[in-house]
């Protein structure tokens, strides 16, 4: 049976392409099962971002299931929805 590939939101691409800028690393981990988007690290820190297009409706931007499930269950350190590359710049210089 053939994998099926990971759907992206439209500002994915951007949303790295910003964390990247500012100096952190970044890696697209999506998977299915609910695991966040990207692993970050900066200054010594790491998060995990959930990317949602900041375009589109309220209703479109709800997590999943499997991401619900995942956030409830998450013992590890920061873990942020972003909706745009300026929110993820901001949740990651929070965390340090």
């Amino acid at each position: 049976m053939a994998r099926r590939a990971m759907r992206q939101d439209d500002n994915h691409g951007a949303v790295v392409t910003a964390l990247r800028a500012m100096g952190a690393t970044v890696h697209t981990i999506s998977q299915g099962g609910g695991i966040p988007d990207l692993l970050v690290g900066y200054k010594g820190k790491t998060a995990l971002l959930e990317v949602k297009d900041g375009d589109k409706p309220p209703s479109a931007r709800k997590l999943t299931e499997l991401e619900e499930k995942f956030f409830a269950s998450w013992t590890g350190g920061p873990l942020f929805i972003v909706n745009s590359p300026e929110e993820a710049i901001a949740m990651v210089e929070a965390m340090v």
